[in-house]
């Protein structure tokens, strides 16, 4: 790698130096300091300068053993710290594999960064068939991201850098892309770095929408409070909490909004017991979720109540369920000016702890009585402390867990959000620990989805990762073989799995393999694991299990 020269302009400091060597200056100028990365022969110039950086101790770089789970990995990272997750990947198949995490991570509103290779610049749109060359790489995946942009000489690569950084960050964040072709990458030239992007001032919102929105809650009689994974990923739950409390308002956390207030509070509420609450509500205030999985059901809202929403998003206002007040606005920041409005306008309110807390009690015995999922999630609670991360997979045990697992702290509890990405969790984990070495993740698995990803065994084991990882085992696609049983007289096809034996698979990678035959084996297992702090897989062995949302009528 030749030396990087610096010399002063009379504007701004122009160094000399490869693409390779601006893009990892340019990444380490925003702040990322961590890459999951594979490699390959178009981004051979990136990972050269990488190397350089990795040495000076300035960038960690995780290489799993597939493109699907770098990006997964990124988004866990992301979610879980609040940062920039970073991902790269080769082009063609290289990010056509990363598609499924990014498309989570744009569900999940996740500030995931995916650099991408391309072909020789000046072969571009050819389709001569250049090695993992596909037609329209930019337009493809767009679908999937916020913003996507390609630079062809170094010097422009500190611009794209920044311009697609700010756009993650500006209004809803979701994941963006840049590609460099890889002559770009080993060319040499002088370069100007920028500072890194500052993340921008995020708006209350219109001061007379805040100020109606005030008086509906503040006159309200019964109102009720719904909240997203925005809420959470603006860190604003300690003014959702001290809004609540003012209002005595029950709130209803969807699975990504969990942990928004302590399942210990007694205005947390649930599925279930929100149900008792809507039809005496008369104002409604929804913050930062799209609202669709109660605007759709029988027990959702009624068009006679106020309903006040805020998001970040503007084209979320009103677009599941009418609005009586729809304002363009950062969660944290209107939550806070709704805290100082609504107290000028509040009126009198008895505390509903007694009230509140005897309909959640109510409402958890229903839900705890369905097993053995209950069970099992129960046992991973008790020994998974308070600030303990869930990671849930789309599987049973983790559909019980969105409706009755107990969440205490914000970002601690995860899921793939309205994608449903089967082969999400396991991967994911591996990056939210990486992202929180300090702290206790358990990835709650299924066979099936389980199976998507098990090869980053190797990936857990080489770089020391020490989650937690159940693998509830059936032998089938469990939700499918149910399905196929109940809706359709038993014509069972392509649900059941063959299996191998999981704690001999982990062993064989050099990962800690154990087994479960029960929850109270289970909560033995986990504190062991815990204990030991390496990595490790569980494996528990199940049969069929039954639907929590048909039980519930949730569904």
């Amino acid at each position: 790698m030749a030396v990087v020269q610096e010399r002063t302009d009379e504007l701004t400091s122009v160094t000399t130096m490869t693409g390779g060597q601006a893009l990892v200056q340019s990444l380490l100028a925003q702040g990322i300091d961590t890459v999951f990365a594979l490699p390959g022969v178009q981004l051979d110039g990136a990972f050269d300068a990488m190397y350089d950086a990795v040495n000076a101790g300035q960038l960690r770089v995780f290489h799993p053993r597939h493109e699907q789970t770098a990006a997964y990995m990124a988004d866990g990272y992301a979610r879980v710290t609040g940062r920039l997750g970073t991902c790269l990947v080769v082009p063609g198949p290289g990010l056509l594999n990363a598609t499924a995490a990014l498309s989570t991570a744009y569900a999940c509103n996740s500030p995931v960064l995916c650099v991408t290779g391309q072909i020789q610049s000046d072969l571009i749109g050819f389709g001569r068939g250049q090695l993992h060359e596909i037609p329209n790489q930019l337009e493809m995946v767009r679908s999937v991201t916020k913003f996507s942009g390609r630079a062809v000489e170094p010097a422009a690569i500190p611009a794209l850098v920044n311009e697609a950084v700010a756009s993650l960050w500006s209004g809803r964040v979701r994941p963006v892309e840049i590609e460099i072709p890889p002559d770009t990458l080993f060319a040499s030239e002088d370069v100007a770095l920028l500072p890194g992007v500052n993340r921008p001032v995020r708006s209350a919102g219109d001061p007379g929408l805040i100020e109606q929105a005030a008086k509906l809650l503040g006159k309200a009689k019964n109102p009720l409070i719904f909240v997203g994974g925005g809420v959470v990923n603006a860190d604003a739950t300690s003014e959702l909490l001290e809004l609540a409390e003012m209002l005595q308002a029950p709130v209803m956390m969807t699975p990504n909004g969990k942990g928004a207030i302590s399942s210990r509070h007694y205005l947390a509420q649930n599925t279930v017991s929100v149900r008792e609450l809507i039809p005496d509500a008369d104002v409604l205030l929804v913050v930062g979720t799209r609202f669709l999985e109660a605007s759709i059901q029988p027990w959702g809202p009624k068009g006679q109540q106020n309903l006040i929403q805020i998001d970040i998003d503007p084209e979320e206002l009103g677009r599941n369920s009418p609005v009586a007040l729809g304002i363009e606005a950062d969660a944290r920041a209107s939550l806070a000016a709704l805290v100082d409005c609504v107290a000028v306008h509040n009126i009198s309110r008895p505390p509903r702890s007694r009230e509140l807390a005897e309909l959640r009690t109510s409402a958890d015995a229903r839900i705890d009585a369905i097993q053995p999922q209950s069970g099992y999630a129960h046992a991973i609670r008790a020994e998974l402390p308070d600030d303990g991360i869930f990671v849930g997979e789309m599987t049973q045990v983790a559909y019980w867990a969105g409706i009755g697992f107990p969440v205490y702290e914000p970002r601690t509890y995860f899921t793939p959000g309205y994608q449903g990405t089967l082969g999400w969790g396991y991967p994911t984990s591996l990056g939210v620990k990486v992202g929180v070495p300090d702290k206790v993740v358990v990835s709650v698995n299924g066979d099936g989805g389980f199976g998507f990803a098990l090869n980053e065994l190797a990936t857990q084991a080489q770089h020391g990762i020490a989650s937690i990882t159940l693998v509830f085992n059936d032998s089938a696609y469990g939700n499918v073989k149910r399905i196929q049983n109940v809706q359709f007289d038993g014509r069972t096809i392509a649900s059941d799995l063959r299996n191998p034996d999981y704690v001999k698979l982990a062993e064989a990678f050099g990962v800690t393999g154990r087994r479960a035959t029960s929850p109270d084996a289970l909560r033995a297992h986990l504190a062991e694991s815990i204990r030991a702090n390496e990595p490790t897989l569980i494996e528990i062995p199940v049969e069929a299990m039954p639907d929590p949302w048909k039980i519930l009528s949730i569904r």
